[in-house]
């Protein structure tokens, strides 16, 4: 059995993928690593993918597809996964090998205990190239500490603090139930990928550790502004399809504190595109 699938979104990414797998495979036999390759051409993604598989059978496996976005490459991870809980870790970003063992271990502890967790929440770090100081997002205001919750326990997230995809493990089998499936050739999905199964979500646990290693500094990245105002039709995109999952989902939320929660979302990502 595994305990955690992470997918690994891989679009020619030569020069900064085998340091995100290295850290992962810390995580030992309990861990499957699937690294998507998203129709690669220009560089030997596809054959580092390969090499891991061969390398570490029955942890890493190697999928190849056409390319589809980062979006269908989540979705061909989640279509094969086997963990109890899938995580998306992107190849240039990395993971910290002491929290990950603290990650796995309360894991571990939901999995052979008797209560369902749905949603695992811990931080992560913006890695920015040339900064001294790196900035750790944490939910200390928003969420309780080292204890199962529910959505009626959660508290104000202040400006500026979202769940992230970078912040989240989700349970497998919660995603497949809600006909979790990300759009093609989209950017910025990532906002959909926490956005839609947030309404499904009952027990929740926040482990206070920098997990997750965002590094920002590339010239071809998403969130680079160039790059984001060239795309402002995906932006567009991504913003009708949150308000749609939205309003499909709205006679589901009961709760007082979801459902603020996922409007403040909704409202952040349409600020972000009208600026």
């Amino acid at each position: 059995m595994k305990l955690l699938s992470v997918a690994i979104p891989c679009y020619n990414s030569e020069a900064y993928m085998r340091h995100c797998i290295d850290t992962l495979l810390t995580g030992g036999d309990e861990v499957e690593i699937l690294i998507v390759d998203d129709g690669s051409v220009k560089d030997n993604t596809a054959e580092i993918a390969d090499e891991y598989e061969k390398n570490y059978p029955g942890i890493c496996r190697a999928i190849h597809q056409e390319n589809g976005g980062h979006g269908e490459a989540v979705n061909a991870g989640l279509r094969n996964a086997q963990g109890i809980y899938y995580k998306v870790v992107d190849s240039d970003d990395w993971v910290d090998e002491n929290a990950y063992k603290e990650v796995l271990a309360t894991l571990r502890r939901f999995v052979y205990g008797n209560q369902t967790l749905d949603m695992l929440i811990c931080n992560f770090v913006y890695e920015k190239q040339g900064a001294k100081h790196k900035k750790v997002m944490n939910y200390h205001t928003a969420l309780p500490k080292d204890q199962i919750f529910t959505w009626k326990d959660v508290k104000v997230f202040m400006l500026g603090q979202y769940i992230l995809m970078h912040s989240v493990i989700y349970r497998t089998e919660l995603l497949r139930q809600c006909n979790f499936e990300l759009p093609k050739h989209t950017f910025y999905v990532d906002n959909i990928f926490v956005y839609w199964p947030l309404p499904y979500v009952k027990k929740m646990y926040y482990l206070d550790v920098d997990f997750y290693r965002y590094f920002i500094g590339r010239d071809d990245q998403s969130v680079n502004e160039k790059v984001m105002i060239s795309r402002i039709d995906q932006q567009i995109r991504v913003n009708k399809i949150m308000i749609d999952l939205y309003a499909k989902h709205e006679s589901m939320l009961s709760c007082p504190q979801l459902k603020e929660y996922m409007l403040h979302y909704l409202e952040t990502i349409q600020m972000v595109t009208s600026v």
